[in-house]
């Protein structure tokens, strides 16, 4: 089995692949304050959890966005399974081209995504990642990621909307039944969920216009089951890109 692990801002995604088949994913909340014995022993509960087999562990691959926790997952597997993983960055073989004005500054997340839309569904493409952001990248005929556009995500927008108002709550992220609310809460759900519907919506119509065509468009991340599905355009919404990707890299670079 292969572990694939995506550190993020908020949450870190761990899946099992077997092959191509994803036999498992969980996640943990993203601490950098924590050791790399503590991470060790989540990881090994992790596997212990899914009834992973200690034996069957073949390796392991790393896409991060939180630096300091890079180097510490890596010596987190080191203890728990004598592994040595493969961390997605620069010199890594990855399939695609980066056309950007500095491709080594290009979030391993991104190219984990971008690098499993183009493998699985083909390109061009436009690949939607909710996560603490929300990214928007394109790849255009020849399977080439040529930029991305970052917005301030749903929680985010959420958080900030309660903690920068004296008066409107704490509240669950859902869709309310109306666009127009009746209420402090639903008034809220309907400016979070449809108002970033509605953005994307917007920002496809945008990138189509840019490179004059109608892209497909796929959807990962976190949040995009919540957001995705009111949404006008045609989008498939894959949940697990990131990890695919990930896969994908390690057999890759093995």
């Amino acid at each position: 089995m292969i572990l694939a692990i995506d550190i993020g801002n908020t949450n870190i995604v761990v899946g099992g692949f077997c092959g191509d088949e994803l036999s498992f994913v969980a996640r943990i909340a993203t601490n950098p304050s924590k050791t790399e014995d503590e991470y060790a022993t989540k990881i090994h509960s992790i596997l212990k959890l899914h009834n992973v087999d200690n034996h069957s562990f073949d390796g392991a691959i790393i896409s991060s966005v939180v630096p300091p926790l890079t180097s510490v997952m890596k010596q987190a597997l080191r203890i728990a399974y004598g592994a040595e993983a493969i961390v997605v960055g620069p010199g890594i073989k990855t399939g695609i081209n980066i056309h950007c004005d500095n491709p080594s500054s290009v979030g391993a997340d991104l190219i984990c995504a971008c690098v499993a839309a183009h493998h699985i569904y083909g390109s061009p493409s436009l690949i939607i990642d909710m996560g603490t952001a929300t990214k928007m990248m394109v790849m255009d005929d020849r399977g080439t990621f040529i930029g991305v556009s970052i917005i301030p995500g749903v929680s985010i927008a959420l958080g900030a909307l309660a903690s920068k108002t004296a008066q409107l709550p704490q509240i669950s992220l859902e869709a309310p039944k109306s666009v127009i609310g009746k209420n402090t809460v639903d008034c809220m759900r309907s400016g979070v969920v449809f108002g970033n519907a509605s953005m994307i919506d917007g920002m496809i119509d945008r990138f189509n216009e840019e490179t004059g065509r109608e892209l497909r468009v796929f959807a990962t991340g976190g949040l995009a089951k919540t957001i995705i599905p009111h949404c006008k355009h045609e989008i498939t919404l894959d949940g697990d890109l990131i990890l695919k990707g990930l896969n994908i890299l390690y057999k890759k670079n093995k």
